[in-house]
């Protein structure tokens, strides 16, 4: 049940956060949304971890580098970019596809068959992902006049790609907990550590810091998204991992496009019948895929 609750919590915190960063993307760019936000995440729980007196392999640490590298990393740019050029409710629903890919990383690395109604399930995932993608897009300019944007296959690119990095990563950090006994507190913050090293190196340590030049209130909400979506939803993530198996987790984690539908108005304009229909019939096909 604490799995359960943390998936849950995880799925609401991200998704909120999402929408903060996308208002973001319009002025900065990804990569310095990803570093700024995960520098803040890490030195937030820095004193909590120094308090621990643990011991872990080296090798483990470096498997846990590695996630953040690849999830954090490469993933939360991709996404960020994502958020940037096609919205977040498209982004999630791409991102829906994760326990897809979830599901057969687990039949393959820790024996998680698929039965028949796991491949009913992806037949109606892969149908309701392609009524949602086809919607047209409605997007709000900086004059908050709504306009109609035609997405191309590329723009949907960077959905995929972090979907790729987010499950090889979860896999990493579920091997993890299936080898050690360890905190979700120190795998988040050893995680955040690797991304923001990662970070740093391929942008030559050249960030723009632009959070000192937001307005006090914009510095709030953007420190507020940091502790929701980074802080807390990694760490809920990690417990979900620690405590659910890699599939049945990751499709609790799946249900941030219905979440989305709570916020998508002020992005899009309108939500039609046929897009919340496809939404909840996607998330039904999920379920039925993995549990």
């Amino acid at each position: 049940m604490f799995g359960i609750l943390a998936a849950t919590g995880a799925s609401f915190a991200w998704t909120l956060a999402c929408f903060i960063w996308r208002s973001n993307t319009n002025f900065f760019k990804p990569l310095d949304i990803n570093f700024i936000k995960n520098l803040l995440a890490f030195l937030f729980f820095l004193p909590f971890v120094i308090s621990f007196t643990y011991e872990i392999q080296n090798k483990f640490i470096f498997i846990l580098f590695l996630s953040g590298i690849i999830g954090i990393g490469f993933g939360d740019t991709f996404y960020l970019t994502s958020l940037k050029l096609i919205g977040t409710r498209k982004t999630l629903s791409i991102e829906a596809l994760s326990p897809l890919l979830a599901a057969f990383a687990g039949d393959f690395f820790i024996n998680e068959s698929l039965q028949l109604r796991a491949w009913i399930g992806i037949a109606i995932v892969t149908l309701s992902l392609t009524f949602i993608i086809r919607e047209q897009n409605h997007l709000i300019n900086e004059n908050s006049i709504f306009i109609k944007k035609k997405l191309s296959v590329k723009d949907y690119m960077y959905a995929f790609l972090s979907v790729f990095c987010a499950v090889l990563a979860g896999l990493l950090s579920r091997y993890i907990f299936l080898e050690i006994e360890i905190s979700p507190l120190i795998t988040t913050e050893i995680r955040l550590l690797g991304a923001i090293i990662f970070l740093l190196i391929i942008s030559k340590f050249k960030f723009n810091f632009f959070i000192m030049n937001l307005k006090m209130n914009q510095k709030i909400i953007f420190i507020i998204s940091v502790l929701l979506g980074t802080n807390l939803g990694i760490l809920l993530q990690q417990i979900v991992f620690k405590t659910l198996p890699f599939g049945i987790g990751w499709t609790l984690l799946s249900t941030s496009p219905v979440i989305s539908l709570l916020f998508a108005k002020k992005e899009e304009g309108h939500i039609t019948k046929e897009i919340i229909l496809s939404t909840f019939l996607l998330f039904g096909g999920l379920t039925l895929t993995i549990l």
